[in-house]
């Protein structure tokens, strides 16, 4: 092999070498602590249901529903902000000393959840200290995630930067996987009732063993060469926010990198990992456990791919792998999806086919059900109607009804429920009578419960998630060395993290939100990927026209 390339007009760059000990020493303690920051971060998400009883106690189950939404949005909606500040440090400090402060947040404020009283104990304390806990997490991972990139890419020599930083893309995937196997080993260890009441803490409680190792790993890390280099020379930027977002040349990458990139990355994303998770259990009734297992299973057969589609980005460019990520899954999401109902609830989706819901209202009385923060509340006689219906996963069509009609009805098979004013005196009563006669006409329809486990096709349901884990990959594997390779050394942090949470944070983040509003809608449980549909294709649009490839860019280059 040729010890030396020419690329980049003549500029010579050291052909691709095996990873040094050094170099492996980096990418291993960048990850690592990177899994583990998103096992603290998708810890809340996880556990949600027991998170609602503990901390909301005195609210009454949907109200309870809603403020724990609204902490979990909490941490995502606050990444972008964790980005500007962590980002600018990193740009004027170092890049390894601000992900040893990120770190460090992430691991005391998951800690610290696991000591905190319930609201039995401390009353309103206990949640006003667990939402600040969880916007300490979200600006921690807002921080995390670019140093770690930077950091691992500027220590990769040229032509490897996809291979090394894919390492860093598998954090999530693998800190995922870790939260729901930690979580189900302990239920399974402890029992149900246990861990309800106290086990809960133990994944958090785990936490402060896992900082623990990932600041004694990082502390013995030097600081990047690309950043010493520059800030010997005394190139330094001095102002990474103004230099990032107040230059044109510059803001006109960072939203170019978050439309043409980040954004069908994080729906894809999402998509495969999150809303798969959402549909089996919400629309398809499958268990909990049976539904984080088979989520599990795919991640650890797709999560390779992260390396294989990082490594052939080295090759081929990142650009069309990212690309063919979205494409395709613009493509296959709605036969997917409808594969996982056939696979998992067979009995449900007959019943859909054979005893068909229709709900009749007013258009003008329904609103659009879009709630990220877990604030809002629909209380029309149309919006109880669909959001119960979207609430179990039941398809239905809606039949408009003439201006100033009569309260909504629905219809299923032979039977006819009547909708409530929630405004009225007796409005609770109604709600009551309403959610009877609605849970006994679905039961007589033959609209199952749950999915029976005999008939769920657990090979084929992993399968499709794997697929799908395979297209996370594509999409997530070669974007951090695309987005290192985006931007100068001096601002390189700042600029690369911004658009990553916004579109991480934001668009991926709020995606259950946005697609569960959709199909409250609607009526079509498939209804939802429209929004990851969209936005992907929004991407490919973009990416194709306007993002350059960046494979072979000098990354010590000033500009």
């Amino acid at each position: 092999m040729a010890t030396e390339q020419v690329i980049n007009g003549g500029k010579v760059h050291p052909a691709p070498r095996p990873m040094s000990a050094e170099e492996r020493k980096v990418v291993f303690a960048s990850s690592l602590g990177t899994v583990f920051e998103w096992y603290d971060f998708y810890l809340f998400g996880v556990m949600s249901a027991i998170i609602a009883k503990n901390f909301f106690s005195a609210l009454d189950e949907n109200t309870r529903v809603i403020f724990t939404l609204l902490a979990f949005a909490a941490g995502f909606a606050v990444r972008p902000f964790g980005a500007l500040v962590f980002g600018r440090l990193g740009d004027l400090v170092g890049r390894k000393y601000t992900f040893l402060v990120t770190i460090l947040i992430m691991g005391l404020s998951t800690f610290i959840v696991g000591l905190l009283p319930t609201y039995a104990t401390w009353g309103i304390a206990a949640p006003a200290i667990l939402i600040t806990l969880r916007l300490l997490q979200g600006l921690a991972l807002g921080g995390e995630y670019g140093g770690a990139a930077t950091y691992v890419a500027e220590h990769a020599p040229h032509g490897r930067r996809g291979f090394y930083t894919s390492w860093i893309q598998t954090t999530a995937t693998i800190g995922l996987m870790i939260a729901l196997l930690v979580i189900l080993g302990t239920r399974t260890y402890v029992g149900e009732q246990a861990f309800a009441e106290w086990g809960w803490r133990v994944p958090y409680l785990l936490s402060i063993v896992l900082l623990g190792i990932s600041l004694w790993i990082r502390l013995q890390l030097h600081e990047s060469p690309a950043f010493q280099k520059m800030k010997d020379e005394g190139k330094v930027s001095k102002s990474p926010l103004s230099e990032s977002f107040g230059q044109w040349k510059n803001l006109k990458v960072v939203i170019l990198a978050l439309v043409g990139l980040t954004a069908g990355q994080a729906v894809v994303w999402y998509t495969g990992q999150f809303y798969a998770l959402f549909f089996l259990e919400r629309m398809a009734k499958v268990d909990g456990a049976t539904a984080n297992i088979l989520i599990a299973l795919s991640l650890i057969i797709g999560t390779p791919f992260f390396v294989i589609f990082g490594a052939l980005s080295d090759k081929i460019g990142r650009k069309p792998i990212i690309m063919v990520g979205c494409l395709i899954a613009a493509l296959t999401y709605f036969p997917i999806f409808k594969g996982l109902m056939h696979y998992a609830n067979p009995a449900l989706e007959q019943a859909q086919l054979q005893s068909p819901i229709k709900v009749s209202a007013d258009p003008a009385t329904c609103s659009f059900q879009f709630n990220p923060t877990g604030t809002a509340k629909f209380t029309s006689p149309c919006d109880v109607v669909k959001s119960y219906l979207a609430s179990n996963g039941l398809n239905y069509d809606n039949v408009a009804a003439p201006a100033g009609s009569g309260l909504p009805s629905v219809k299923i098979g032979d039977k006819t429920v009547m909708s409530y004013d929630a405004k009225a005196a007796n409005g609770k009563e109604e709600a009551a009578r309403f959610k009877k006669e609605m849970d006994e006409a679905v039961k007589t329809a033959g609209y199952p419960t749950k999915a029976d486990p005999k008939q769920i096709n657990k090979p084929m349901l992993v399968v499709l998630l794997t697929i799908m884990v395979i297209y996370v990959t594509m999409v997530y594997g070669p974007i951090a060395a695309m987005l290192v390779e985006l931007f100068p050394t001096r601002i390189r942090y700042t600029s690369m993290s911004l658009p990553y949470h916004i579109g991480n944070g934001w668009f991926g983040g709020f995606l259950p939100a946005t697609a569960f509003a959709i199909v409250a809608s609607q009526g079509n449980i498939y209804s939802g990927l429209w929004y990851p549909i969209i936005i992907a294709v929004v991407t490919l649009v973009i990416g194709v026209l306007f993002v350059k490839e960046t494979k072979d860019v000098d990354i010590y280059a000033e500009d």
